[in-house]
């Protein structure tokens, strides 16, 4: 069950909380709808609820809060606003994704796609969906870990009837399991439907809980509440008046004495008991209270339906046609399964009584007068502050790896951004054979000297770039799990990810440019360096570190654009940099460091290791090397410390 308690959401400026001290339960084995008109903060509740907005309170799922279980997706299915994700990524792809995040098996996937009746479209992009597509979707990605509970935010908006009687179905099947439901919606005529129990909320304040059989009799709709010891009679006279005028008027035997009139008017009600000579023992108006929305939902339902939107059955007079009889007629109710007693009523219902006779109200056959009810909907006595609400860090994908590549892999983007660097790469390389004067190494990597990166480190710094760029923009991970998670773990699964593609890239580049210029030009050109070693470390290392540095720039950023501005600031503003700050005599090399370190540790490098080591020297002694190590440095121990940051607050 959900417990909240002094849900108080932070003020802003001069005006008063959008939430101020709300507190229900939601009981497992139930639907419990969260009632309120636009604006009234029911979205806020749900978000201090799930800790994604900072505020007072608490609330436990269950016994524990949010962020004191190990995995909240596994116990709370989430669904606000629309489906997250990339509009080219496919409805399949995306659950996959989320089963890697939740670290669930991946043919949950397909389970979860049977089971909101998305089987057919599981090849569909997420941008071409429908309305009522998208929201299946939400409810797939809600049970996917196949959580206890669902909090979802009008998951049945702007869906057409069959589509809601499809979705609340689903719910009310789920809550049949033993499961908890709590659903946020503005419709109370779709609350009464389908939900067990309402919470009313009015700027940001709980106005009523109440158990839905109650809802509907004193909240959905305006009454007259009539006692009389010649109920039965009065009631014949008010249905036979109301089908002269053509007016309709629903009347409800209460029981005993007592009428409940839909339609009409304590006036109109007390003209007719005084003209016939009726006894009354009661008549009071009772209004609800459920704000600006309750009259208008009202006023709009059409003649001769009832509350829950079915046609109404007119009020005859029995078959004699006598008059003092009539017939008993109880209002429809939604087909739902039996409710529990509530626990609290909590509606407010104002009754003005006009007394119509002298008599007693203890005369024989009178039922007790009632009293108007006021009851305290706050549930428990709370502190006047409560503990503060935290928003809680987004938990890393349970499965790192396995995320990231599916993310990369799920959309055309990184394709096409490797064919577009092949495409632009051969080229550039024929062209610069047939200008000559240019040296084979720059050659085979298609990188002319007026440029500050050849192509392929180009792409492999967008690729980065868009590896942290697209959690941002189009995020895979589920809404309800917050910001953007800063954790190791999705960082280095991020740059070994990238480093593979980077590297795929520029073998790629290099196997595709010298084969171009084999076909075009003949062997004299396609030929491979007599020091291809260095060149290739040189050109593997950069190649890897423009990936990495788009990688770390947008996930500090949150920004493609500023990974990929990241990638150009080396040869445009460090390299130079780096030059001036290395120029002058004093300036050694790195030659002989192999042998040096060798001789310091006493060891013999085996396979000539000292080799390796001395391509890695002058790798890094080069102006771009030196220059993308000190970025890189720079831009990891930014990371961390933003992660360090994150993690305090």
């Amino acid at each position: 069950m959900i417990q909240a308690f002094g849900l108080t959401s932070n003020p802003r400026k001069d005006l008063p909380p959008a939430v101020d001290d709300v507190s229900f339960e939601a009981r497992a084995g139930h639907v419990t709808a969260l009632l309120g008109t636009p604006g009234s903060g029911r979205t806020t509740v749900l978000r201090l609820m799930l800790e994604l907005q900072q505020g007072r309170g608490f609330t436990y799922f269950r016994g524990r809060p949010l962020h004191r279980i190990a995995h909240p997706s596994r116990e709370v299915g989430v669904l606000l606003g629309d489906v997250p994700g990339h509009p080219a990524r496919s409805v399949r792809g995306h659950l996959r994704i989320l089963c890697a995040a939740a670290g669930v098996p991946v043919r949950r996937a397909d389970e979860v796609l049977e089971t909101v009746g998305l089987v057919s479209l599981r090849d569909e992009r997420l941008g071409t969906l429908s309305r009522g597509m998208d929201r299946r979707l939400g409810l797939a990605c809600a049970l996917l870990a196949d959580p206890h509970t669902l909090v979802l935010d009008d998951p049945a908006d702007d869906l057409s009837a069959r589509e809601a009687r499809w979705l609340h179905g689903t719910l009310r099947a789920h809550a049949a399991q033993g499961g908890t439901v709590l659903l946020a919606m503005s419709d109370p005529k779709e609350a009464a439907r389908n939900a067990d129990r309402v919470v009313t909320l009015e700027r940001g304040r709980v106005v009523a809980d109440q158990d839905v059989t109650e809802f509907a009799r004193t909240r959905l709709r305006p009454r007259v509440a009539v006692r009389s010891p010649y109920a039965l009679r009065l009631a014949a006279l008010l249905a036979k008046e109301a089908r002269t005028a053509r007016r309709s008027v629903e009347i409800v035997r209460e029981g005993g004495n007592r009428l409940s009139v839909y339609g009409s008017t304590c006036a109109d009600i007390g003209d007719t008991a005084f003209r016939h000579g009726i006894l009354v023992h009661q008549l009071a108006d009772e209004t609800g209270d459920m704000g600006p929305g309750a009259g208008a939902s009202s006023a709009a339902e059409p003649d001769g339906a009832d509350a829950s939107g079915r046609p109404r059955a007119q009020l005859a007079d029995d078959a004699t046609g006598k008059p003092g009889t009539a017939q008993r007629r109880v209002t429809d109710q939604p087909d739902t399964p039996p409710r529990p007693a509530a626990a609290a009523d909590g509606a407010q219902e104002t009754a003005a009584t006009a007394d119509l006779s002298a008599r007693d109200d203890s005369a024989p056959g009178a039922d007790p007068a009632p009293r108007p009810r006021s009851t305290d909907t706050r549930g428990l006595a709370l502190t006047p502050l409560p503990p503060p609400i935290s928003v809680r860090s987004a938990p890393s994908p349970l499965r790192p790896l396995r995320y990231e590549i599916r993310r990369a892999t799920g959309i055309g983007t990184g394709f096409l951004t490797a064919a577009a660097v092949l495409l632009v790469s051969a080229v550039t390389a024929v062209l610069l054979a047939r200008i000559g004067h240019t040296p084979q190494a720059r050659l085979l990597a298609a990188w002319p000297r007026e440029l500050p990166l050849p192509p392929a480190a180009l792409g492999a710094g967008l690729l980065g770039a868009l590896a942290f760029g697209d959690e941002f923009r189009h995020p895979a991970l589920a809404a309800d799990r917050g910001t953007v998670p800063r954790r190791l773990g999705l960082l280095t699964a991020k740059l070994l990810v990238a480093a593979a593609t980077a590297l795929t890239l520029a073998f790629l580049t290099v196997g595709c440019d010298a084969e171009l210029l084999y076909l075009v030009y003949g062997r004299e050109l396609a030929q491979v360096p007599a020091d291809w070693p260095s060149l290739g470390a040189s050109w593997m290392g950069l190649v890897v570190g423009c990936a990495w540095a788009g990688v770390l720039a947008a996930g500090i950023f949150r920004s493609t654009t500023a990974g990929l501005a990241a990638v150009l600031a080396v040869p445009v503003v460090v390299v130079p940099l780096v030059q001036k700050a290395l120029a002058g005599a004093s300036v050694r090399t790195a030659a002989g460091f192999p042998l040096r370190l060798r001789e310091t540790l006493w060891l013999q490098w085996p396979f000539g290791g000292e080799r390796y080591l001395s391509v890695v020297a002058r790798v890094l002694v080069q102006p771009v090397g030196g220059a993308l190590t000190l970025s890189l440095a720079a831009l990891l121990c930014a990371y961390l410390l933003t992660t360090l940051r994150s993690r305090v607050r």
